[in-house]
């Protein structure tokens, strides 16, 4: 080959064609026939398992002759061409194209070599168990697979026996990974289920991260009362064990105490084990790669969760896990633990004032909640004056002076005569205490909310707005059936909806200016809930009149229409009826006296009063024949009513302040003046009831018509001259 190189180079420059084309022609057929060769030296020895050591060997030196070869003819040949390019491309093509299929030829039978000492170091390395060399062969190896089956001319039976002999002698490497785990890595776990110590004794390789991540990790994020400890033991290892501190009382570990305990165990683990390279990776990259991502979300759901501040006060001292959740990544980095900038440990707590406002809303709504579901029935007084504690909140960034001045001149023009102090004010009232608490919640939320972040702010105040809605939507659907079954509560019910609709109607005014946009543009208002409220406070209040309605009806069903009073029966069950008509409003007066306001309580006391007297009114007007002993007996039965009824008008718990309420029963009560006149006209004479029409102008007038005045005379009087000449008077 020596002399071919210098016949090549001896001449002045120029070379023969022929000549070349023969030589190309030699070494085409010199590299087939190595190709030959090689390959099928390959099959045998991974493809047919025939050992042939010797062969092999002299194969591998001829490739690399050839090689030799091979580059210095292109050598000689792209010298040749560059000098006589401008004479003969044409030519020099065809013999450069033949010259770099060869070339392949060559390349691939390199990648051969390179394969076949890579699995003869494997196996070496294998015996001295040396696993990390016999590793980084085993990588070598399939990089040369790898890069065969890039070339289309690759022999596919040949690449199938290669790949085949990787997979294989892999598993062959893991068996024997497995063999040695076993005796160098212990773990030595407790019997007892209550125990959370586990001992680990450390040599010189890594176990399942799995393991780890149960018997360890997680235990020292989730218990505070674990700790670390690593101790050095002659001849046996490193320790690493947790131990149980029964002293400690705290539920939760800080971060900062969560990553001081990992970092202990990782950091140990890194110096005696996983600071070995297999390949382009680290052992300690391959354990974070198979233990991060589940590490990392137990440590946000238990311990980074329940760190988040739960008052906005809070949120700057914050900056300090963040800090130290940064110095925690960078140390596993640096370990390498973890490989790029940013994981989802750093980026939640980061995220504080979002997990800030979830945590908060996610607290303020269980708090809600839990108020909504408890007793009504325990209440406070609310007067007047009583006011909502509202915060000092900073002065509003707007401009204020500049309205001021502008509405200088106006003030001149304002009425002399303005409103009472009072005229906007709630009514004396009972609410439930868990109502004012409510209100006092959506106080402190809203407060939290001013001074915040944008998102932050929107999440806390449609959170307080929730808060309302689920009050309109809960309670009324919680406690139906005391609603229905209490009128105490029913009263109760329709004080706590009108202080809520009094409190919103001020409440998002108060706060709007001193919120983020868009909150301070208008969108943060209560006042479109406040017609739903007192619609639902009247509902209630409303269902409960109407089954007090219902009771006295039924209680006057039992009078037997007030009809033959003479007969002694007849007589005691509409006397019952009529007491258990008064008795049922006294026991209803005492029920919401000091719970409803003044009004609302004369005004459902009236509404109660005016059915009683209307239906016995009715029963009476029906009655065709009363006799003047049936007569007296319903004197005397109505007159309990205008005796007693009065009485129930006790809205205060002071005796001597209800008189007035007691002579304003006509106010209250609609047939009030006509239950009155029915009773005189009962106990009068023909001629009294004839002064009392007056010819369609007196008393009596006002509260009959014609013909239910001339019903009464006949059913009252019998039938005489006299009765006829005080009919033709009634017109």
């Amino acid at each position: 080959m020596a002399s071919f190189v210098t016949d090549v180079l001896a001449s002045s420059g120029k070379l023969e064609k022929e000549d070349l084309s023969s030589k190309i022609s030699k070494m085409s057929r010199k590299v087939e026939d190595t190709k030959e060769e090689v390959c099928d030296m390959i099959n045998k020895r991974y493809g047919d398992f025939l050992p042939s050591l010797q062969g092999s060997e002299e194969l591998m030196v001829q490739v690399d002759e050839v090689s030799k070869e091979m580059d210095a003819l292109k050598s000689c040949i792209e010298n040749e061409v560059q000098q006589n390019i401008h004479v003969a491309v044409a030519e020099y093509a065809k013999l450069k194209q033949q010259l770099e299929k060869n070339t392949i030829i060559i390349t691939m039978l390199g990648h051969l070599k390179e394969f076949h000492s890579a699995m003869e170091e494997f196996s070496k390395a294998l015996l001295e168990k040396n696993y990390v060399d016999a590793a980084n062969q085993l990588e070598k190896a399939r990089v040369s697979v790898d890069l065969l089956k890039g070339w289309k001319t690759s022999q596919l039976p040949l690449l199938s026996a290669l790949s085949s002999e990787l997979t294989v002698q892999r598993e062959n490497l893991i068996y024997h990974l497995g063999d040695e785990w076993k005796r160098l890595v212990i773990w030595r776990l407790p019997s007892s289920k209550g125990c959370v110590q586990c001992w680990f004794l450390l040599c010189c390789f890594c176990h399942s991260g799995q393991v780890l991540l149960k018997n360890m990790l997680k235990p020292l994020v989730i218990y505070a009362s674990l700790s670390v400890r690593v101790s050095e033991q002659q001849g046996e290892g490193t320790f690493l064990s947790l131990q149980c501190l029964d002293e400690s009382h705290e539920e939760r570990s800080t971060p900062s105490q969560v990553y001081t305990k990992l970092l202990l165990v990782l950091k140990t683990l890194h110096s005696h084990l996983l600071d070995v390279s297999i390949g382009d990776k680290k052992l300690s990259t391959i354990l974070g790669e198979l233990i991060w991502e589940e590490l990392s979300q137990c440590i946000i759901h238990d311990c980074l969760l329940y760190s988040i501040p739960t008052n906005s006060s809070q949120l700057e001292k914050y900056n300090t896990v963040i800090k130290e959740t940064e110095e925690f990544e960078k140390s596993l980095k640096e370990m390498q633990y973890l490989q790029g900038d940013s994981t989802d440990l750093l980026k939640y707590a980061r995220d504080v004032n979002c997990h800030f406002a979830s945590k908060k809303c996610k607290d303020v709504i269980v708090a809600a909640r839990k108020l909504m579901t408890s007793k009504m029935h325990n209440t406070v007084k609310i007067t007047a004056d009583s006011k909502l504690r509202l915060p000092k909140l900073p002065a509003p960034k707007s401009d204020v002076k500049v309205k001021q001045d502008i509405t200088k001149e106006e003030t001149t023009m304002e009425n002399t005569k303005q409103l009472s102090a009072w005229s906007l004010c709630l009514p004396a009232c009972r609410i439930s205490e868990s109502v004012q608490q409510l209100m006092e919640l959506a106080l402190n939320t809203l407060c939290e909310a001013v001074g915040s972040s944008t998102q932050c702010a929107l999440q806390l105040f449609f959170t307080v707005r929730n808060i309302f809605q689920l009050f309109h939507d809960v309670v009324p659907t919680y406690h139906k059936e005391n609603l229905l079954k209490f009128p105490h509560l029913a009263a109760i019910q329709h004080n706590n909806c009108m202080y809520l609709a009094h409190h919103l109607l001020t409440l998002g005014h108060h706060f709007r200016a001193h919120l983020p946009q868009p909150l301070s543009e208008g969108v943060a208002t209560f006042v479109d809930m406040v017609p739903g409220f007192r619609k639902l406070g009247a509902q209630c209040f409303l269902a409960q009149l109407n089954v007090q309605r219902a009771e006295l009806l039924e209680r006057l069903s039992t009078a037997h229409n007030f009809c033959n009073l003479d007969d002694e029966d007849n007589y005691i069950a509409a006397s019952k009826a009529v007491r258990q008509v008064i008795h049922q409003l006294k026991q209803l007066g005492t029920v919401w006296q000091d719970v409803l306001p003044v009004t609302i309580y004369c005004k459902a006391m009236g509404n109660l009063l005016n059915t009683a007297i209307t239906e016995i009114i009715a029963k009476i007007m029906m009655l065709e024949d009363i006799s003047s002993e049936d007569g007296e007996h319903l004197h005397t039965l109505c007159q309990t009513i205008i005796e007693e009824g009065p009485l129930v008008f006790i809205p205060l718990a002071e005796e001597n302040k209800n008189k007035k309420y007691q002579e304003e029963v006509p106010l209250y009560v609609k047939k009030w003046g006509t239950f009155k006149e029915l009773v005189i006209v009962l106990r009068a004479n023909l001629q009294e009831i004839v002064d009392r029409w007056a010819d369609g102008k007196g008393p009596l007038a006002l509260e009959f018509s014609s013909s239910e005045v001339k019903n009464l005379i006949r059913a009252l009087f019998q039938n005489t001259e006299r009765r006829a000449v005080a009919l033709t008077k009634i017109k």
